[in-house]
């Protein structure tokens, strides 16, 4: 089956798996002026954003702009951020009510990933791999969502300005967080919204306690793939990646570098997991 994977511009990238998807970009707001989530430079959107003065937003793509991309494909999977954390899902599920409409022959469905980032990467080359394995479209779609229910997200970040920019963390609490040295490791929810899995004082201490809870959340390790999105963090990334398969016999850990997206929420040096 021929298939093309669709995704959201919060997928995060690896150079080795950008052929097999398409992106319908965001749009991300910096003091009211678009900037187009689509290859963007981190260096220059990291610099952009420090020198913002006012607001940080986001703004899901149309269903039109799904729409347009979905009637290039006669079999289409897509996966997108989580529905509790923009309407992207809303809208490509729009799209695909029209698709179905005006091309009923064509096959779309939609994916909520319940998560963002590197955690979209999973999923898409999951269903990459189903799609190589030649499993039906049914399988895919019922083995896919099995796959997302397990799956779990944490990240950690080396600032909270752009979430209290963004209005993700209040000012307040992104002051008092970095005054204190406090340091939270975060994740997604069974329900793809934000919340806090831990607390620890200090970067270093945040870094060993992220990779304790991979391995009290982890089993099965010989067949589980690790995925790491870093903001503008090669070394970090590579440093986590081997003390990751030091302890624990991953099948396989992959790095990828953020996108706009990914970048406006984890900001500069954050890292972002997902198993």
């Amino acid at each position: 089956m021929e298939a093309k994977i669709i995704v959201d511009s919060c997928t995060d990238i690896n150079p080795m798996h950008t052929d097999f998807f398409e992106t319908v970009p965001l749009t991300i707001l910096i003091d009211d002026v678009e900037v187009i989530d689509d290859n963007l430079d981190t260096h220059v959107l990291l610099d952009k954003i420090k020198k913002s003065k006012h607001s940080l937003k986001t703004a899901c793509p149309s269903p039109g702009e799904y729409f347009e991309v979905f009637k290039k494909y006669k079999n289409s999977f897509v996966v997108t951020l989580s529905d509790k954390l923009s309407g992207s899902y809303q809208s490509a599920l729009t799209a695909c009510k029209l698709m179905k409409e005006q091309l009923p022959n064509h096959f779309v469905h939609v994916f909520d990933s319940k998560s963002a980032s590197v955690a979209q990467s999973m999923i898409s080359l999951k269903i990459k791999e189903l799609i190589d394995q030649n499993y039906p479209k049914e399988e895919i779609v019922d083995l896919t969502n099995q796959y997302i229910d397990k799956l779990k997200t944490m990240f950690i970040l080396d600032s909270y300005e752009h979430l209290a920019k963004a209005g993700r963390l209040s000012k307040v609490k992104a002051s008092v967080a970095t005054f204190l040295h406090i340091s939270p490791i975060m994740g997604a929810s069974d329900e793809g919204e934000i919340q806090v899995l831990d607390k620890v004082r200090g970067k270093k201490k945040a870094f060993s306690r992220l990779v304790q809870l991979i391995g009290e959340q982890a089993s099965n390790y010989e067949n589980t793939v690790l995925g790491i999105t870093h903001v503008n963090a090669k070394e970090k990334a590579e440093k986590l990646k081997a003390e990751i398969l030091k302890q624990y016999p991953f099948k396989d850990v992959i790095i990828f570098e953020a996108r706009g997206i990914s970048t406006v929420y984890a900001d500069d040096g954050g890292i972002v997991v997902a198993f």
